[in-house]
């Protein structure tokens, strides 16, 4: 039997199977990017596909704290949109 890996939300705190969330990944360029795919390379953090974690990460400034960097509106747009899409 092959093992799962598991991730944590950085709303709820957590662990979940790695295919239950959303990649966020800081490049080597210091961009942040949405990993649909979930093989980008970079620092990656993840957030479960529920309104309600990605409202506390966003309040809370996780995400931000995470990759020591400012995100912009559109990453948070985009990650609400597709929280939505689901």
């Amino acid at each position: 039997m092959k093992k799962i890996p598991l991730r944590r939300c950085l709303g709820c705190f957590e662990s979940k199977p790695k295919n239950e969330l959303y990649r966020i990944v800081k490049t080597k360029e210091n961009s942040i990017v949405l990993d649909k795919t979930g093989k980008l390379n970079g620092r990656g953090a993840y957030i479960c596909k529920s309104k309600e974690c990605l409202e506390k990460a966003i309040k809370s400034k996780k995400i931000e704290r995470e990759f020591e960097a400012k995100i912009s509106d559109e990453i948070y747009t985009e990650l609400k949109n597709m929280i939505e899409i689901d």
